[in-house]
């Protein structure tokens, strides 16, 4: 069940009740009060369900491993300390492991031709911090813990390390056994259009907002030149410095100063310039500025129907404002829920790089 069926749920029994209760004061009883409650314990319960995600549930592991979050949580603060770069490397780690397969820890495994070994993926910080937590994890609690799981707290831990907001994360995923190189084509690319990025977010049942949100998560880490520096040479005729069009000016001198046209290609660059390393809304005032460093990031600015979105979080006036960081857990609860293996289906690797 996802968030957002609960949303629409909730709003059609708010309806249903307000119904009620108005006709009770008008003296007309179009549902009998034992119906009417009949039906709410019903919608109690399936509201209950809906809430817990898709077999996952908040406090998986209270009886089972109740110190699992704190090991994870110690652990991510304890790398944190030494490596910062680890927060943004984890939050990328989950999400590209979600769109691939489904968040069911697939990146981690090990081999000639796994997801792991791919551009996106092999470069990534944090994979040690998993490692690391899963070790003490065995140690305190055997065959318990999942790495899918590690990987949801430990993301969530990270952004709150970097001053985001915290939200409850749903555990009892259950580890994949299949890691292909060649199925990482599917993640969105720094290329993409704007209806090329809503289609591959909407074939994981994510929305245009949950879009906007999670590419949000770009307020902290950095890009390669490589993935970028196409926009700055050559890019477009009616420009002067030939950038693409949509980028400030004095942006591109600065970017231009950073990545040469042969420099190398691999240096690193904040995607948030000025704020990388908060978890804050500058990224989508930058945005706003024409100073979005990747290129399906900055086309959220200049596609209208993605815009509004990008307002509502630098709350324009005129509009409904969104809160960044609140709106922020809550489209990672819908992610971390794309294609969960529990039950019985998928294992509880021993270790995280290899299927057991």
């Amino acid at each position: 069940m996802k968030l957002s069926q609960l949303h629409n749920y909730l709003i059609n029994y708010t309806a249903i009740s307000s119904s009620y209760f108005h006709c009770l004061s008008m003296g007309s009883f179009f549902i009998h009060t034992p119906t009417f409650l009949f039906l709410l314990l019903i919608a109690m319960a399936a509201a209950a369900a809906m809430v817990q995600g898709q077999g996952t549930r908040v406090g998986f592991y209270s009886s089972t491993c109740p110190q699992a979050e704190s090991i994870v949580q110690k652990t991510v603060i304890s790398h944190f300390q030494s490596n910062p770069a680890i927060a943004p490397g984890l939050l990328r780690m989950h999400f590209h492991d979600c769109f691939v397969r489904g968040c069911d820890a697939s990146i981690l495994i090990n081999g000639s031709s796994t997801e792991k070994t791919t551009g996106p993926n092999r470069l990534l910080n944090g994979y040690d911090v998993i490692d690391d937590a899963k070790t003490q994890l065995e140690a305190a609690c055997p065959g318990v813990v999942s790495c899918a799981d590690i990987l949801a707290l430990a993301t969530r831990d990270s952004v709150v390390l970097t001053k985001g907001l915290t939200w409850k994360v749903p555990t009892g995923r259950r580890d994949g056994r299949v890691s292909l190189a060649s199925e990482v084509n599917n993640l969105p690319g720094p290329r993409d259009s704007i209806d090329v990025q809503k289609q591959k977010f909407a074939d994981k049942g994510l929305n245009d907002q949950d879009l906007v949100t999670l590419v949000g998560g770009h307020t902290i880490g950095t890009s390669a030149c490589q993935f970028f520096r196409y926009r700055l040479y050559n890019f477009s005729t009616t420009t002067a410095n030939g950038a693409d069009p949509s980028m400030d000016a004095s942006f591109v001198t600065q970017l231009q100063a950073l990545c040469p046209a042969d420099g190398d290609a691999s240096r690193r660059i904040a995607l948030d310039t000025g704020s990388q390393n908060t978890f804050d809304t500058s990224f989508f005032t930058n945005l706003k500025n024409g100073r979005g460093v990747l290129e399906s990031d900055q086309k959220l600015w200049t596609d209208a129907s993605t815009k509004t979105f990008v307002q509502r979080f630098l709350g324009v006036r005129g509009l409904l404002g969104l809160n960044f960081n609140l709106e922020f857990g809550r489209s990672m609860v819908k992610m971390s829920n794309i294609g969960v293996k529990t039950g019985t289906d998928g294992e509880i690797r021993r270790v995280c790089t290899a299927i057991n």
